[in-house]
């Protein structure tokens, strides 16, 4: 019998044997740009060593898969896993607005790991990683925004996601594929609980063990393994038991019609993207009007109510704090004219001005917005001088969004902004592998990153 599953399973297995439009191969040249930086980004950091230690204690073996930031070889479970978590230490990778996730490191991780020990295709490589954006966002669509609130979706539909893009690049037809998801759906877990215990510093887990469960299950059902078959629609799948409540039609609607990965957001700022539309309306006033924050005398940030329940610090005490914060963020923007890697992840919580300047902003959440939520993203933000002027300006949209995207010289301007340590050739480089490859679509058989890409 056909079931929602079944249909978008076939779907996903299909698509190596079609052919992609230019948008689309365009677009994964992009995510795979869009992936890189996010690594090169985080690869210098102190949690990423911490990620390679753990990584290489995790998964001992034939080393064939390089990873971030050092001379360092693992296993291709080790390397997605590894990759996967540096790639999301600075929050910068793409998302998506209405699965509200992350499906880049989700998508891409496991089937670059993967390259370098499975033959696979140019072809084969653009299909493995649209069927794991396609598989993420349409399993985070139809979970829904009451999900969201209550799981982190990178770490639920990304498990989804990840055994999509392992399982294509493996070849699987679509019952084997379909065994994937359903034995990836049994392991799809990710509270958002640390975020009220002041545990931020795991997030990176929750990605990391998406890929290597998508990872797992994907081998588990090329070995023979079955999985559940109504994994998510079923009485006991992840729609009923996961605080579910988006379409589930989400699934198998409008198959073939345009590849939702086409629908991400590029991320300008290297903070939550819950903050995006008062980050950007903040940029606008500026843009527009030479403010002096010693002459603010309030600033008043209505936001849609759903940000909060994420983006909910309301004033950091540690630099993994600073992306989910929106005062420090308004803050820090007004006083510097600059939201980048150093004002997030080495603040200067002592800055002059900066706590005098904060006190005077408050952030609430206004109800009227949240009916826009997730499609749009609603904010305003209404600055008042101590002249009595009163500056207001409104973002539902964000930059970098479907309808505002960046484009290609602007991802590479990015990565340079994203990644301190990145030289300029090395940049060019990169962005000459991933369009030379994903650009392609043809039977020519994949050229697997060069070590050096990596660090």
């Amino acid at each position: 019998m056909a079931t929602r599953e079944s249909a978008l399973c076939g779907y996903l297995a299909s698509l190596e044997q079609g052919e992609f439009s230019a948008r689309t191969r365009h677009r994964v040249a992009l995510a795979l740009l869009d992936w890189f930086t996010a690594g090169w980004s985080g690869a210098a950091m102190k949690g990423a060593e911490r990620l390679r230690g753990l990584s290489r204690m995790l998964f001992p073996g034939d080393a064939s898969a390089p990873v971030f930031g050092a001379d360092l070889w693992l296993t291709p479970l080790g390397a997605a896993f590894c990759n996967a978590g540096i790639a999301h230490l600075r929050e910068i990778d793409d998302a998506h607005r209405t699965a509200m996730l992350h499906p880049g490191i989700v998508a891409i991780s496991p089937v670059l790991a993967m390259a370098g020990t499975v033959r696979m295709t140019r072809r084969r490589f653009t299909a493995a990683i649209a069927a794991g954006y396609e598989m993420a966002i349409r399993a985070g669509e139809a979970l829904g925004a009451e999900h969201s609130t209550k799981f982190h979706a990178t770490a639920t539909a990304g498990t989804l996601g990840a055994a999509a893009a392992s399982a294509v690049a493996l070849g699987s037809n679509a019952e084997t594929l379909h065994d994937a998801l359903g034995i990836a759906a049994t392991q799809a877990a990710g509270l958002w609980q640390f975020m009220d215990d002041g545990a931020q510093d795991s997030k990176v887990l929750h990605p990391a063990m998406a890929v290597r469960n998508g990872m797992t299950a994907a081998y588990a059902a090329q070995s023979g393994y079955p999985g559940a078959r109504a994994f998510m629609t079923g009485p006991r799948g992840m729609h009923a038991l996961l605080h579910g409540n988006g379409p589930l039609q989400r699934l198998d609607e409008d198959l073939g019609l345009d590849e939702l990965i086409n629908t991400t957001t590029s991320k300008p700022w290297p903070a939550c993207a819950q903050l995006f539309t008062p980050i950007g309306a903040t940029a606008a006033l500026i843009e527009r009007h030479a403010i002096d924050p010693a002459h603010i005398a309030s600033v008043v940030v209505s936001i849609f109510p759903q940000a909060l329940r994420i983006a909910c610090v309301d004033w950091p005490s540690k630099p993994s704090e600073t992306c989910f914060s929106a005062r420090y963020c308004v803050a820090i923007l007004l006083l510097t004219r600059q939201l980048g890697i150093k004002e997030v992840e080495a603040p200067d919580f002592n800055r002059s001005g900066l706590n005098e300047l904060a006190a005077r902003i408050s952030v609430h959440a206004e109800p009227k917005y949240a009916s826009a939520y997730p499609q749009r993203r609603p904010c305003t933000v209404i600055i008042t001088m101590k002249n009595g002027q009163v500056l207001t300006a409104t973002q539902e949209i964000r930059r970098g969004d479907p309808e505002d995207p960046l484009d290609w010289d602007q991802m590479v301007a990015r990565m340079q902004s994203f990644a301190p340590t990145l030289t300029e050739q090395r940049a060019r480089e990169i962005a000459s592998w991933c369009s030379e490859q994903a650009l392609a679509d043809d039977a020519r058989e994949l050229v697997p990153p060069p070590a050096f890409v990596y660090r």
